[in-house]
């Protein structure tokens, strides 16, 4: 593990609470990921990798890190676009995978959202507060009242052809049966993944960050599926640095993070960390580092009650998305293929 690792893990209260906490030595780190993919490659007998391009830095990191660990040849991306997709996710993938060198195929996953009942099972959801909602609409769903420090509720955003935004509080049945129908699509995804990973004999790439790992940012079963997650150790912020060290595309090194999973366009934070990715990663270091409230309200700008309503907050998420993050349960332990469950 490297120096710089090292010191951005271990408690240390001299060391300002800025964002200087995560400097990293991007080459010493590159390296690191790159040994640790050829050697989970190798006891996994798998001749290569399979990764889902987005065109967010996550997905392209991930690319360039294992194109610098195995060479472009041993790398196969996906764009995997459907009908709420922005086109400039699929260009900007495209355009990384370009740069990189690396194969790259399209697989449109529309008609298959289609028939699992994706798109019609979210839409029924939504007509129930806007009944005439139809496929020339837009929606999104957009978290209301944590950013404030309040109880957290989610509303939902709809927007006719050339008509204004409208909002409407979801009720619970409602934001369920949505998020449900919408995680089809991280679900079909990785069953694509997975074919090409299957066909070529490679593994499968995950592309969490620590921000999103930690906080139960992902699908079960979607893309919380993978054989190797190279960057869950790493917080957003460096992330982008390594994006910056790897060359990648300005657009990419530049861009907010967004879900690009409902047709408006939707961030991260309006989603579900109520606060921009800059503050949360210093909030979960500052957090896991046993930093008092006071200090992170300094460095944040804010109240010290909302910055100790942030750490509850990240607790609150982490005991919700524990499940996602467990193996199946087991009565007992079958000890002769698993000896690290055994007692």
């Amino acid at each position: 593990m490297s120096a710089t690792i090292q010191a951005a893990t271990a408690p240390n209260p001299a060391v300002p609470l800025t964002p200087a906490v995560f400097a990293l030595d991007c080459a010493a780190e590159v390296e690191r990921i790159g040994q640790h993919l050829r050697t989970s490659l190798a006891a996994m007998r798998k001749r290569g990798v399979v990764l889902g391009l987005s065109g967010g830095v996550d997905s392209s990191v991930c690319a360039a890190l294992a194109v610098h660990a195995l060479g472009p040849g041993k790398v196969q991306g996906l764009l995997m676009p459907e009908q709420d997709s922005s086109p400039d996710s699929a260009d900007l993938g495209a355009a990384v995978a370009t740069q990189l060198g690396l194969r790259c195929a399209t697989e449109n996953i529309a008609p298959a959202l289609a028939a699992i009942g994706c798109y019609r099972w979210r839409d029924d959801a939504i007509r129930t507060l806007f009944p005439d909602y139809d496929d020339a609409w837009k929606s999104k769903i957009a978290i209301a009242g944590g950013s404030a420090g309040k109880v957290h509720f989610f509303d939902l955003v709809v927007q006719a052809p050339n008509g204004p935004e409208q909002r409407a509080r979801l009720p619970l049945r409602e934001y369920l049966q949505i998020v449900a129908a919408t995680s089809f699509k991280q679900r079909i995804r990785k069953t694509v993944e997975y074919f090409h990973a299957d066909r070529l004999n490679y593994a499968v790439l995950g592309t969490p960050n620590r921000l999103e790992y930690d906080q139960g940012f992902f699908v079960k079963n979607g893309d919380g599926a993978a054989d190797i997650k190279p960057i869950a150790h790493l917080y957003k912020t460096q992330v982008y640095a390594l994006a910056r060290h790897l060359g990648l595309p300005a657009a990419v090194c530049n861009a907010a993070p967004t879900t690009d999973t409902y047709s408006l366009p939707q961030s991260q934070d309006e989603f579900y960390f109520a606060l921009p990715h800059a503050h949360m990663d210093l909030a979960l270091w500052a957090h896991n580092h046993r930093r008092p409230a006071a200090e992170l309200a300094a460095a944040l700008g804010l109240s010290e009650e909302r910055a100790a309503s942030i750490y509850t907050e990240i607790e609150a998420k982490r005991r919700g998305t524990r499940y996602l993050h467990l193996r199946p349960q087991l009565v007992e332990a079958v000890a002769e293929v698993c000896p690290e469950d055994a007692p």
